[in-house]
């Protein structure tokens, strides 16, 4: 797999995770309110990419996918702390919850892909 077609994927991980999550809370959808949703998660993912040096082997399940996706949260919540925005215990769950189904779950998915076209 590429990695700009990988690091596109989480990108849109991380953006429907945001747009979902403003949704169900009725903020609205400035483009303002979503980048100050959206930048603590994108700088987390960007810490993830650098530090698993996912261009590398953008779709591994272990070293990439775990490391992007915990690393993603984490430097998100971090990032949320830093900037005034909350972390309320269930909103981290959801976060890893959503975050891991859709950034490790495409992982997944393209694994049992290139499987088949192996076959």
């Amino acid at each position: 797999m590429r990695p700009v077609i990988a690091a596109v994927l989480d990108l849109c991980c991380v953006l429907v995770f945001v747009l979902i999550g403003r949704a169900s809370h009725s903020e609205g959808e400035t483009a303002a309110g979503l980048a100050r949703t959206a930048w603590p998660f994108l700088a987390g993912l960007a810490i993830g990419w650098a530090a698993t040096r996912a261009w590398r082997r953008p779709a591994a399940l272990v070293r990439t996918g775990a490391g992007v996706w915990l690393l993603t949260v984490a430097g998100g919540m971090v990032f949320r702390v830093l900037s005034g925005q909350g972390t309320a215990f269930t909103f981290v769950v959801v976060a890893l919850v959503f975050l891991g189904l859709t950034m490790y779950g495409w992982r997944v998915v393209a694994r049992l892909a290139t499987r088949s076209a192996d076959v």
